[in-house]
């Protein structure tokens, strides 16, 4: 799954599981909560920047080992001015003799002044901002996880098959295929989909890789923005819809890019987990479902412990006008989903009931 999508954007918020969870659970028949970080963990894959935080493939480990040196996205050069270089290599020699270990098993060496992020404080222990800096420039990397705990690396143990392996000349040359290929159309707009190439974007990156085949040009009738797709997509084989509703998280690579999604599907689908609760239109965490090729609708739920037993909770159901939605499927759909969750029941509100 991976190797095909080439990435998944991660976030924590878990309601009826993370983001990650859902992205493979839609996609892989048995699924389960948390499977997506034990089977490819250690070894088959790392975590760093591409559409925002993302799980990567393991083989693209040595363009980003390359291109860590620089991270002026990510503040890189404010970070060490807050440490002491000796510290940083203090924290890798401890990942060195303990790893895997996570961040809270670290000796603690001590306080720093926070990192700001639009009101947003970063952590003020130096030793964890230590590890940022390292897993920034890729000096470790997430090997594992123990709950809600990242186990951090160094590269050598983690992903011993890529580590030292080369790496591509140019970053915006590899990087911009892979993106394209990550996101299936690739607006040509400026967006978050962009991340991290924004300059590629608007240098002569773009019209070089078109003319050397690397990726194409994509219109689409009735649409103006331009897009960009992989080399080759239209002789893909595409596969017939199998029946079954899928359950879509809501940074799920087919949802990406909003305006696509409205193109292509009639869909208007806005994540209104930062909203407050006065401005939300549907729910603070809300999912798609896709069905048959369309989104017939979305729903919003959680998984909540009971003395019995976790229990699925749909809270609300709104079938998407003009599409026909199948009951039956929905059905199916929370029931695999209950289970992925680890849920013993279902509970439905008012609006989430069979018609």
């Amino acid at each position: 799954m991976l190797e095909r999508l080439r990435c998944v954007q991660l976030d924590p918020l878990d309601a009826i599981g993370q983001n990650a969870d859902l992205v493979a659970i839609a996609r892989v028949r048995g699924a389960a909560r948390s499977d997506i970080h034990r089977a490819l963990y250690p070894g088959h894959a790392f975590e760093h920047f591409a559409k925002e935080r993302c799980l990567l493939p393991a083989s693209a480990f040595p363009a980003y080992r390359d291109r860590a040196i620089e991270t002026p996205w990510w503040r890189h050069s404010e970070r060490m001015k807050k440490l002491d270089k000796g510290l940083v290599q203090d924290v890798l020699q401890e990942v060195e003799a303990r790893g895997p270990i996570s961040a809270r098993a670290l000796e603690h060496r001590g306080a720093v002044a926070p990192m700001d992020w639009a009101g947003w404080k970063g952590t003020s222990s130096a030793t964890k901002l230590a590890l940022e800096v390292l897993w920034t420039r890729c000096e470790v990397v997430v090997a594992g996880r123990e709950g809600r705990d990242k186990l951090y690396d160094v590269p050598a143990r983690a992903l011993p098959d890529h580590h030292q392996a080369d790496a591509p000349t140019d970053f915006a040359s590899w990087a911009l295929p892979e993106r394209a290929r990550a996101a299936g159309l690739l607006s040509r707009a400026s967006g978050p989909w962009w991340s991290m190439l924004s300059e590629a974007r608007t240098d002569k990156t773009v019209e070089r890789l078109l003319a050397e085949g690397s990726i194409e040009a994509v219109s689409i009738e009735g649409v103006k923005r331009p897009y960009l797709g992989p080399a080759g997509f239209r002789e893909w084989k595409i596969e017939k819809p199998d029946g079954v509703m899928r359950i879509l998280g809501p940074l799920d690579p087919v949802l990406w890019d909003r305006a696509l999604v409205r193109d292509l599907f009639g869909f208007d689908y806005v994540w209104e987990v930062y909203k407050p609760k006065a401005e939300r239109k549907y729910g603070w965490y809300v999912c798609p479902l896709y069905h048959l090729g369309r989104l017939v609708g979305r729903i919003e739920a959680k998984v909540e412990a009971t003395d019995t037993g976790s229990v699925l909770v749909v809270d609300r159901l709104w079938r998407e006008p003009g599409a026909s939605f199948d009951e039956d499927a929905f059905d199916d759909a929370l029931e695999r989903h209950a289970k992925a969750c680890g849920a013993s029941s279902i509970k439905r509100g008012r609006t989430a009931r069979r018609r």
